[in-house]
């Protein structure tokens, strides 16, 4: 049923003061994302709106407020009308711009979608809007980017930077991690030493958790937000049509809290707030004086946050302290419990039943599904697909996130002056290949996919502008992936998202802009050796390289691939009309392994899977201070297992590799190397070294084995499980392994 257009909306829209006037710009209706139908008459508008982005999308809580009981009549206002329309589905919305500007829309969200093209396409056209017909639907409901704020504090200004771009481009859901063993960053009014004390931390590491000593600042960090600011930052994407989603995380993850209130944990002894990144062993005592206090901490937030999900963490907890709590052990025995994981899971139960009575659902990471998956549940699957596949075939709900293609932590380019990260690669590339949906998955159980979401980890980005740069980018083509109704080839995203990138640099926006970045991609050959094409995502790049013989810089035909065969320095630089993009440079060292076939047993994680094998024998070596890129092959819980073949019997010196060491993110040197001759299909060990050590993140072995052979096999065995104490105890290690060495 119709009502009567609202007097205060009208005054809002009267505000916006559309008028008319002749406009010869450039149409520019390169949307991100691309809408499922989009005609054009590639005219501008008569129709401009004077500070349409500060006056409507300022406004627009106001508006999205009344649009539950209203439908705009026609004729109500000159150039604008809205009206929802029946036969539109979920979160589907029509708009046409010509004389005047017709919305059609489904419900609030699609009218903040269509708000969000409107808005996209006024910035884009420099304050003018095209003469378009859009018709669009998101294929995922659920679009998220995460931010943590508990690493690194950011303000509230900042905040609403970050939620700006978010609707920019159609993500629809903000995941506020706000807590975690770093500090607590909302106040929770019960409690007062939240904020006076788990808010703050001694001091901060600075440089990797992996330097090896690790250094600290010695400052006093922290903060924390007032429930006013909460407030003031849920109305604020409440009106551009973002849910904010808090996260509490619990029961492991919350060393601040214990640091404040130490009766929370098993043991009772006073702590600091973590200083350093990783997993502690501190964890939440499942008694009833903790639940109660959750409880009356869950109250403030279930009243505070309009969202229909709390996020409850659940990850990485630790049981070490369960497993030596008398009181921990009494409980399991009491309640029937087969282990400390089922202690975890009644855990979550009880924190779920109370939330539930709040009107509230819960979304766990994918730990929560150990020991039993609470009733209600909602999986956020990072550790891959895995926990997703296995709640989806439970019928839970799922959000994918996984670490391969979700974190935008994680190193977003090969060039070497990138700022520091935790480690991974993670190109725009990566990022516009993934599908929420796992192959693994039957369409069954598409429905229990709600979509996906990317995770900002901030542990080394101590300032927004580093949270600009390295989410911003890939958060575009994360919106053209979950928005995913008309998505365009990987080479047309590439040009329409660089002029995007562009705009935010004109800007002043700190955005990565690596659309211009070559990746080496090499080929080994027995016969030919090794050859590089320097790979670029625009169709539109002219390559240029200058290698040990020359004194320029000479052009190179698209695709075309370059046979390595002299030692030294090569650098490839790429360009458009525009732009230079950033040199890309590598060392060639050859060896005889550039003439051999490696095949693998095992083959490498798809994370860190490089150019293959053939990353091991290329000549080129990976970078000492990471581990993503094309070089490092990375095997989680496997051996490495090569057999390396010569096309004739050669002879054999020595045989140098290269492992990583980053303990901290659960990489580990082998626990022994081996290597073996092949002849005529006998096994002659050749050497075989244990204890395995390093001091530094790179760890070089050198073997002289003086032989003949056209045939090697090497092994390095995987450490095996993480010990006790250590960052990811009893989880599968991590093996590392750069370029193999012939001579």
């Amino acid at each position: 049923m119709k009502s009567k257009f609202p007097n205060k909306l009208f005054l809002i829209l009267v505000a916006c003061c559309f008028f008319t006037r002749t406009i010869s710009a450039q149409v520019n209706t390169q949307l991100i994302p691309t809408p499922k139908v989009l005609k054009t008459s590639s005219k501008m508008s008569d129709i401009q709106s004077l500070n349409f982005s500060k006056v409507v999308r300022n406004q627009l809580s106001e508006y999205m407020n009344w649009v539950d009981s209203w439908v705009m009549p026609k004729g109500d206002s000159e150039n604008l009308r809205l009206e929802r329309m029946e036969n539109l589905e979920k979160a589907e919305y029509t708009l046409k711009i010509k004389k005047v500007i017709e919305i059609g829309y489904a419900d609030r969200e699609g009218l903040a979608n269509a708000l969000s093209t409107l808005n996209q396409l006024w910035i884009i056209n420099d304050g003018h809007f095209p003469e378009v017909e859009i018709i669009d639907q998101p294929k995922f409901g659920y679009r998220g980017m995460h931010l943590d704020v508990s690493r690194h504090y950011f303000s509230i200004s900042e905040i609403k930077k970050y939620i700006n771009q978010l609707s920019l481009y159609k993500m629809n859901k903000f995941h506020w991690h706000l807590t975690d063993d770093q500090g607590w960053r909302i106040e929770i009014k019960r409690y007062p030493k939240i904020q006076e004390i788990a808010a703050y931390r001694p001091e901060t590491l600075i440089g990797h958790y992996n330097d090896n000593p690790q250094k600290y600042d010695g400052k006093r960090y922290g903060g924390y937000y007032s429930q006013a600011e909460i407030k003031e930052v849920i109305n604020y994407a409440q009106a551009r049509g973002i849910e904010v989603i808090p996260e509490i995380d619990i029961p492991g993850h919350s060393s601040a809290l214990i640091a404040a209130y130490p009766e929370l944990s098993c043991h009772g002894r006073q702590i600091e707030s973590a200083t350093k990144w990783g997993v502690f062993s501190d964890i939440l005592c499942p008694t009833e004086y903790t639940f109660e206090f959750l409880e009356n901490i869950f109250t403030e937030i279930a009243e505070l946050f309009p969202s229909k999900y709390i996020h409850i963490g659940g990850d990485e907890c630790p049981k070490d302290q369960w497993k030596s709590s008398e009181f921990c052990q009494s409980l399991i025995k009491e309640k029937g419990l087969k282990d400390e994981f089922e202690l975890q899971s009644y855990f979550i139960r009880r924190v779920e039943r109370f939330l539930n009575s709040k009107g509230k659902s819960i979304i766990g990471w994918d730990e929560i599904l150990e020991g039993g998956l609470a009733p209600n549940a909602t999986v956020m699957s990072w550790r891959g697909v895995k926990g997703g596949v296995e709640a989806a075939h439970e019928k839970h709900d799922v959000i994918m996130t996984p670490t391969s293609h979700c974190y935008f932590d994680y190193y977003q380019s090969v060039t070497e002056d990138e700022p520091l990260a935790i480690g991974g690669f993670i190109p725009i590339e990566k990022v516009y290949h993934w599908s929420p949906i796992p192959e693994a998955l039957g369409e069954e159980f598409h429905q229990y996919i709600l979509g996906g979401q990317a995770n900002v980890w901030t542990e080394y980005m101590p300032e927004f502008i580093d949270v600009e740069y390295m989410a911003y980018a890939r958060m575009m083509t994360l919106s053209e992936v979950l928005w995913g109704r008309n998505v365009p080839s990987l080479e047309a995203h590439a040009e329409i998202l660089l002029s995007h990138l562009a705009r935010l640099d004109n800007e002043g926006v700190n955005v990565a802009n690596h659309l211009l970045d070559l990746e080496p991609v090499f080929s080994v050959d027995k016969i030919e050796g090794v050859r590089v094409i320097p790979h670029g995502l625009l169709d539109s790049l002219n390559i240029f390289k200058q290698g040990p013989e020359d004194d320029r810089f000479v052009e190179l035909k698209a695709n075309e691939g370059l046979p390595l065969n002299r030692a030294g320095l090569y650098k490839f630089k790429a360009t458009t009309k525009e732009q230079y993009g950033s040199e890309m440079q590598f060392e060639f060292m050859p060896h005889k392994g550039n003439y051999a076939s490696l095949t693998l047993e095992h083959h490498p994680s798809d994370k860190y899977s490089g150019n293959g094998a053939s990353s091991l024998i290329n000549g080129i070596e990976g970078y000492n201070d990471r581990y993503g890129g094309t070089e490092w092959l990375g095997f989680a819980g496997t051996d490495f297992i090569g057999h390396l073949e010569f096309t004739d019997v050669i002879e054999i010196d020595s045989v140098e590799f290269k492992f990583f060491k980053g303990e901290g993110q659960w990489i580990y040197l082998p626990k022994e190397v081996i290597v073996y001759a092949i002849n005529d299909g006998v096994e002659t060990e050749l050497v075989r070294s244990t204890a395995i050590n390093a001091e530094d993140k790179i760890c070089k072995l050198v073997f002289p084995i003086n032989v003949q052979s056209s045939k090697l096999k090497i092994v390095a065995r995987n450490f095996g499980e993480i010990p006790e104490g250590k960052q990811g105890a009893g989880n599968s290690s991590w093996l590392f392994i750069d370029e193999i060495v012939i001579h």
